[in-house]
């Protein structure tokens, strides 16, 4: 029986350390759902864990649906948890960043968020 609960809880912890692996979006400049008054020259995305730039995208869309990015997404050089893509000079409006990342350990994650200018 003490057997069984150690095993038990071995399985539970593995499960655990997995979940952790993953890089999960921490936070972002601009703001998940911000406002800002200004138009931003890059999106910044950090995440909870050192990611593989070669593997791992940011793409902004115009409310049309049509990429406004500079395509030049870029991992920062000294934290390597955090992705960047330059912006050109935005209108007012909603945007949406869509984002798909490879974490070191090959952990695949993705999402989105929207934010608006206020000009």
């Amino acid at each position: 029986m003490k057997c069984a609960i150690v095993s038990l809880f071995l399985i539970v912890l593995t499960g655990t350390a997995r979940l952790e692996a993953h890089a999960f979006l921490k936070d972002a400049e601009p703001g998940v759902g911000s406002t800002v008054q200004t138009s931003p020259n890059e999106v910044r995305i950090r995440f909870t864990e050192n990611i593989e730039p070669s593997f791992s995208s940011i793409q902004v869309f115009d409310a049309s649906e049509k990429e406004v990015d500079k395509r030049d997404v870029h991992l920062d050089r000294s934290d390597h948890a955090l992705l960047q893509i330059s912006l050109p000079q935005l209108k007012a409006g909603i945007y949406k960043v869509v984002w798909r990342v490879v974490s070191v350990d090959t952990h695949v994650t993705n999402g989105s968020f929207t934010f608006r200018v206020n000009r």
